[in-house]
């Protein structure tokens, strides 16, 4: 029996020991895994935290935009309309103007104020009588008896301005009945 034990323990001694290479080379192959899994994880840590910089500095970046598209918005239309006061002031300046010259002028500073309105997409609703009622346009002041069809705009009472499509002010009209 004695002899048996002492058998088995070289044999299990052999085992073990394979076992143990076995195991350290499970472990060695673990460790490196673990590293590598590791060192991935830093790396995509690295990547998120630099693409969520990346937008939070690209969301501010946005946002300063906005801010100055809407402090600088009208400054197109504000050089625009410059030289229109300078005309009107010239014309305030003169000490003695005929009727004439004062009409020229005022014709003169409307082309310009006109030349403005249009470069800024500023444009005049100036429906014409006959005209069907627009409620999205127009703007129904009174409703008269007219040999015209119903809602239809009999005059203008003020003329109306969109923005590009945006509705500035209606055009005040009269309707038929």
């Amino acid at each position: 029996m004695e002899n048996q034990e002492k058998m088995q323990d070289p044999a299990e001694q052999a085992t073990q020991s394979q076992d143990n290479v076995v195991m350290d080379k499970a472990s060695d192959g673990l460790e490196e895994k673990l590293a590598a899994a590791e060192a991935k994880i830093s790396e995509m840590q690295d990547a998120f935290l630099r693409a969520k910089a990346d937008s939070e500095n690209i969301r501010r970046r946005a946002q300063e935009d906005i801010a100055k598209a809407h402090k600088f918005a009208i400054e197109n239309f504000a050089e625009a309309l410059v030289p229109v006061k300078d005309s009107l002031e010239m014309a305030l300046k003169l000490d003695s103007p005929s009727v004439e010259s004062l009409k020229e002028g005022v014709e003169m500073t409307l082309k310009q104020l006109s030349a403005a309105f249009e470069r800024n997409r500023l444009q005049e609703i100036n429906p014409v009588p006959g005209e069907k009622l627009d409620p999205m346009k127009h703007q129904a002041i009174s409703m008269v008896p007219a040999e015209q069809d119903a809602n239809t705009i009999v005059s203008v009472l003020q003329k109306g301005y969109m923005i590009a499509d945006r509705l500035l002010r209606p055009a005040l009209v009269t309707v038929a009945q």
